[in-house]
Parts: C-alpha cells; sequence; structure tokens
C-alpha cells in the first residue's frame, strides 16, 4: 500500500481478478480505431497508459453487430468483424503488465448510419435518422451478440469487457420511458424495461463462465427527461449484481442532455454524490466517474466510502504516466486534464484523432517522440506562455541548455487571463505541471525580464524560440481611445474597473470569456468560487434527490449577472460558432440563464459617454454603456525578429508570434512540441 495515496494505490479484488489499484482509464474514442495502421497505433496508447501504471484500461465502443455500429466512417468495423486485429492491442497491454477490457456498445438510436435500430421508432435529436423498432426475434440476437462477442474478445487476449448501458445508447434507450414505448415484454413497466440489460449480462455471464470481468456501465443519473428515477436506478444495480455483473461503471447524462457533464464548468467530482447512491446499495465494486483530473480527489473519492474506484479517461490523455508519479510522490508534476476539450471530444466530433491541449503526443505516439539529441546545443525561449514553457521543456527534456525568458513576473502568459474566467481554475493546473517541470530539468528561468536583441546574440545561443505572443488589435473607430475603452487584458490583467453597464466587441473566445469574467465578478477581485458543486447543479437543474425521472428539475436557481452585458459581434451566423463543438452550446447557455444580450450583424460607428453605437441594416442604435471592452483580434509580436536575423541567429516563431488569427493555446503547445522535438 502506498504512502502516498493509501485509498487509492491499494488493491482491490474484482471478480476472479486482483487489480493493483484502484485506478481506470475508462473509455473514450480516440479516432485510432477508424485509422489506417490504427490497431498498431492503439497498442501503443494503451501500452504507454499500463506502464504508467493504470490498474485496468477500458478500449473506446465496439459494436457487437453491424446495427449498432457508430457510424464514423468505412473504417469502422463492428466486433465478430476486427476481434483478430485487437491481438496488437491486448499483446501491447500485456507486455507491459497491463489488464484491458474492450467496451462493448450498440450505438441504437445515436447511430450515424441508415440502418439504425432502436426499442421504439424515435428519431435522437442529434441524429437525422430515424431507428428501425427491433422485434423479440432481433432483440434476442441483439443479447446473443454481446455475449458471442464477450466470448470473442476473450479468445484475442482481454480480461473481460464493460457492457454500455448509459448515455443515451441502446441499452439506455430500453430502460427509459422516454425512448422505450413498447407494450410488449420490453417495455411498459419497469421489470421489463430493465429486461433488456439484464438478459445481456446474464447471458454473456452463463456462456462465459467467472473469469472474464464483466463490468457494467449504469447510468448512475439520465440529466434528461423520460429518464430513470432514483429509485430505479437501484434497483437496476441490484438486478445486474445479481445477474452476474462483477463491477458496475458510473455513466452520468446522455448525449442529447442540455446540462454540461465533463467540460471545465463542471466542479471537479460534481457528481461523486449520485455514485455514492449506488456504492450503497451493492456489494460488488462501484466506480466513480467524470470530472476526477488529480489523485488528491480520488483519494478522497475512496477514503470516504463513496466508490471503490476511480475512472479517468482524459487525465490520461494528458499524462500517460499519471499514477506512476502519483505513487513516487511527484503529483506537483502531474500534466493536468484541464476539461477544455479542444483537442479531444472536439476532433471526434469534428472527424478528427483525438489528442490532448496540454499533450499533443496523445495519440500520436508512434509520430512524435521526444529523443535526446545527438548533439545538445544552446536555445532561448522568449516567452513563458504555454508554447514558450512546452518548446523550454521538450528542448530541455533532449538534452539541449535551455535559458527562458519571461516579461512578466510569472510563467502562464494567456492562461493566466484564462484561470481567471470562472469555472476556468483548472487552467492553473497547466502552469504548476510546467513550473514543476522546467525545474527538475534545471532550465534557467528569467522572470520580469523583457529581453532585447542585444541579450541573444553573439554567439551566447545556437538559436532562439519566440514565443512572445499577441497584442490587442487596435480599433479604427471613433472614440476608440476614451477612458472608458478597455482591451481584454485591462479587464484581466491590470483589472481595471468597470461600469455595471457594458457593451463588449467580438464574440469570439477572448469575448465569451470577458463576459463570463464580468457577469460574476461584481467588484475587482471578488470571483465566485470554482467548486461551488452545490451551486452548479442548482443553476442547471439536477434533481439531487433523483425524484423527478432523469434527475432533472425545473427549480433552477440562476444568480443572474449583476452588469447589464451586451456581446456583439459583425456577424449575422449564430454566436459562439468559433467556439468548441463539445462546449459552445454550454457556454452560450449559461451566458443566456445570467442576462446577457447577443447582438449579432452590427457595424460598430463610434463610442462616447453614451456606450457604443451600432447600425443595423438601416438602423443605428445605440448600446448603452459605462464600459466597452475591446475583443476585435489580435496582432503578433515578433519585433525581436528582424534585428535577431540579422545578426545570424536562427530563429523560430510559434503560437500567437507566428499567426494570431485566434487565441490558440492547442496549436501553440503543438507547434512548441513538435519544434524542440526536431531543431
Amino acid at each position: 500500500m502506498s504512502d502516498v495515496y493509501p485509498n487509492l494505490l491499494s488493491p482491490i479484488k474484482v471478480g476472479q481478478t486482483e487489480l493493483k489499484n484502484r485506478v481506470l482509464m475508462g473509455s473514450m474514442h480516440t479516432g485510432l480505431e477508424e485509422a489506417t495502421n490504427g490497431y498498431a497505433r492503439m497498442g501503443t496508447f494503451y501500452a504507454e497508459r499500463a506502464r504508467g501504471g493504470v490498474a485496468l484500461l477500458v478500449t473506446g465502443g465496439v459494436s457487437p453487430n453491424a446495427q449498432g455500429k457508430l457510424g464514423l466512417g468505412e473504417g469502422e468495423r463492428a466486433f465478430p468483424d476486427c476481434a483478430e486485429k485487437h491481438r496488437t492491442v491486448t499483446n501491447a497491454v500485456r507486455a507491459e503488465g497491463g489488464k484491458i477490457l474492450l467496451q462493448l456498445l450498440h450505438a441504437g438510436r445515436y447511430s450515424k448510419q441508415p440502418d439504425l435500430v432502436a426499442p421504439s421508432a424515435i428519431r435522437a435529436s442529434i441524429n437525422k435518422f430515424v431507428p428501425h423498432e427491433l422485434n423479440g426475434d432481433e432483440i434476442g440476437q441483439t443479447i446473443e451478440d454481446f455475449a458471442t462477442a464477450t466470448v470473442r474478445a476473450t479468445e484475442v487476449g482481454y480480461d473481460g469487457v464493460e457492457l454500455m448501458g448509459s448515455e443515451g445508447y441502446l441499452v439506455s434507450e430500453f430502460l427509459c420511458p422516454r425512448t422505450n414505448k413498447r407494450e410488449d415484454e420490453w417495455g411498459g413497466v419497469w421489470e421489463n424495461r430493465k429486461r433488456f440489460f439484464i438478459e445481456i449480462v446474464r447471458r454473456t455471464r452463463e456462456i462465459t463462465g467467472p473469469a472474464p470481468i464483466l463490468m457494467a456501465r449504469v447510468s448512475i443519473i439520465d440529466l434528461v427527461e423520460g429518464g430513470m428515477t432514483g429509485a430505479e436506478i437501484i434497483d437496476l444495480a441490484k438486478s445486474l449484481e445479481g445477474a452476474g455483473a462483477d463491477i458496475l461503471n458510473s455513466g452520468i447524462g446522455w448525449h442529447e442532455a442540455q446540462i454540461p457533464t465533463i467540460m471545465h464548468s463542471v466542479p471537479r467530482n460534481a457528481f461523486v454524490w449520485a455514485t455514492r447512491r449506488i456504492n450503497q446499495a451493492v456489494s460488488i465494486p462501484v466506480i466513480a466517474s467524470n470530472r476526477i483530473n488529480t489523485p488528491e480527489r480520488a483519494e478522497e473519492i475512496i477514503a470516504a466510502g463513496d466508490a471503490d474506484m476511480v475512472s479517468m479517461a482524459r487525465p490520461f490523455l494528458a499524462d500517460s504516466n499519471f499514477v506512476n508519479k502519483a505513487a513516487t510522490g511527484r503529483a506537483d508534476e502531474i500534466n493536468t486534464c484541464i476539461a477544455c476539450n479542444q483537442a479531444c471530444l472536439d476532433n471526434i466530433f469534428s472527424g478528427r484523432i483525438a489528442t490532448c491541449l496540454v499533450n499533443p503526443r496523445a495519440c500520436r505516439e508512434t509520430e512524435l517522440n521526444i529523443e535526446i539529441a545527438g548533439k545538445p546545443r544552446r536555445y532561448a525561449v522568449v516567452g513563458g506562455g504555454p508554447g514558450g514553457v512546452a518548446a523550454a521543456v521538450t528542448l530541455a527534456e533532449r538534452g539541449h541548455a535551455v535559458s527562458l525568458f519571461e516579461a512578466e513576473d510569472r510563467l502562464g502568459g494567456q492562461f493566466n487571463m484564462a484561470q481567471a474566467v470562472p469555472g476556468k481554475a483548472d487552467y492553473r493546473e497547466t502552469t504548476r505541471y510546467f513550473s514543476a517541470t522546467l525545474n527538475r530539468l534545471e532550465v534557467e528561468v528569467h522572470l520580469s525580464m523583457r529581453v532585447t536583441v542585444g541579450d541573444l546574440v553573439d554567439g551566447k545561443f545556437d538559436g532562439v524560440i519566440l514565443a512572445t505572443g499577441v497584442v490587442p488589435r487596435k480599433m479604427e473607430i471613433e472614440g476608440a481611445e476614451r477612458a472608458n475603452v478597455l482591451s481584454y487584458i485591462d479587464v484581466f490583467a491590470a483589472r481595471k474597473p468597470v461600469g455595471k453597464r457594458v457593451a463588449i466587441i467580438g464574440a469570439g473566445g477572448i469575448g465569451f470569456d470577458v463576459a463570463e469574467f464580468l457577469t460574476q465578478m461584481y467588484e475587482p477581485g471578488n470571483l465566485v468560487h470554482d467548486s461551488d458543486i452545490a451551486g452548479f447543479l442548482t443553476e442547471w437543474g439536477v434533481d439531487q434527490g433523483l425524484t423527478e425521472p432523469g434527475g432533472v428539475s425545473r427549480n433552477r436557481h440562476v444568480m443572474r449577472s449583476a452588469r447589464d452585458i451586451t456581446l456583439c459581434q459583425r456577424s449575422e451566423a449564430r454566436f459562439g460558432r468559433t467556439l468548441g463543438k463539445s462546449t459552445s452550446w454550454a457556454i452560450r447557455a449559461a451566458l443566456q440563464m445570467k442576462g446577457v444580450k447577443f447582438l449579432g450583424g452590427v457595424a460598430y460607428c463610434r463610442i462616447d459617454a453614451d456606450g457604443l453605437h451600432v447600425q443595423i441594416g438601416n438602423e443605428e442604435r445605440l448600446v448603452e454603456a459605462d464600459t466597452v471592452v475591446v475583443c476585435a483580434g489580435q496582432e503578433p509580436l515578433r519585433d525581436l525578429k528582424d534585428g535577431l536575423e540579422s545578426a545570424g541567429v536562427p530563429v523560430h516563431l510559434i503560437g500567437g508570434a507566428d499567426g494570431s488569427a485566434e487565441l490558440d493555446a492547442q496549436r501553440a503547445i503543438d507547434q512548441a512540441v513538435r519544434l524542440a522535438a526536431r531543431i
């Protein structure tokens, strides 16, 4: 047992299998499943996490038959058709001493293919296809498909399976009145609605025997109207245990739910209370999930008896060595998941392979490797924002001598502004990680030093990386120099006073962040606490008593903004279109709940003491404002480039210094790591 996290790192028995600790790498789709040479890449990806100390891994979802495929493209195969290829994955994990489960997921009405099926012919709001209603024979065959797929999974080396019974996929659709309108033995009363899931577990255990791990993924709260009640969820958990499940994993919310569950604005451990209800009702192990991203929070859950294990998925994109670092007292060196969703979920929703904003090697392990340099050199990195620190760390890991220069008195750059936004407190974890790693690698860090060309020439360095970022673009509008006009830096960094009525020019990511910041910052320095779980649940209408089907309450309590805020954009397109695919709806909804107004299709005329004058069509309007905040773009800051090149010093631009169309930490860190890995 570890002295550092004694509960989290203690062994546990799951069925007939002994696990070395209580950490599960939860299932997530990466896109490697459909990629060229994807199985070899998957093997490398999972093996690295097994080597990093994870006790049990779970793959992305694979359907037990053709009708249940997610419909992600020609490369997707149902498990019977791709089983043999999975030996590459299981062999790689076993070589590292790891254990891995295959997730069997039938997409049901969420499948993006025309031949989809469901318990009832009801189209999902997030899908254009109407499903075929399964008849009795087809239901029986689907149950058999789950069972035989499990047998095949064990034959190719998996330690068992996770049976996906949550998030709105086929099993969920049978469980809930929302999607199950049947009047036969598979629908209607609760005993009939739960039968499909119970029969899958019962039949699977019947033909596999006791050896394989059978993990049932249970929706502990659906977060949609017409979902399960709390009493039904408890009964389901007990019935799954009786049918032969070895362990229960927590699923939270359907994909069509209008309540966020995993993005940055969700407090850490926000749904552990729902897991606790299940854990108190059954004798088999129960796993907590969602927005658990540090060993400290995971330890708290196990120590309190809220769950027996903890599932983390994206945290192992951010740092494959999470568990080993925790076990050896190096938690400050864990590269923490910040729940931004920008490179993982947003990539998947855009048809791209997932990766991680803070760790661009994730899912790129076979192509982006950090190797010791053949000839160590001396490099200067100018700028201590996300791109600069990532470049400095990668160079130092390769054995180069690195000096990092930052004009401000602390590292972090744009992340220091981002972490001030309510819900984005985790962004400070990235700065903490890089600071600790720079210290371990003995990188020379010079703070409060605005370097000149003279500081970097005359043979001092073999090359310079400019990660100097951006400066706000000045508005060419009458009145832009007035005292009541501020830049976003004035608001975030300088914390200049802001009036009660605010007009924000620009509705990109920065504009939305400014709006969110100003709704909850009533006076300078007075910020809402980021771990207010009760406030979050009340604001979004989550029924903690689970008396309402689906756990959705109509009694919301939203803290309205103390300021009158209007967010303006030139475009007539939907607000938030440049934000992440998986988060924009919730960010926009949160501002609307707080009373922020949106004004699109505007031409900016002038600013005066009354506020911002705009034109919409042929009409001129006044947006009354005490303060106008300009978030209308940036310009690259690269004033050292020409002088260094004239002096013959090799110069590399990354991040905002390279291109400033939008502040993009993902691009900055990716550029930094790739550049530092090759020079």
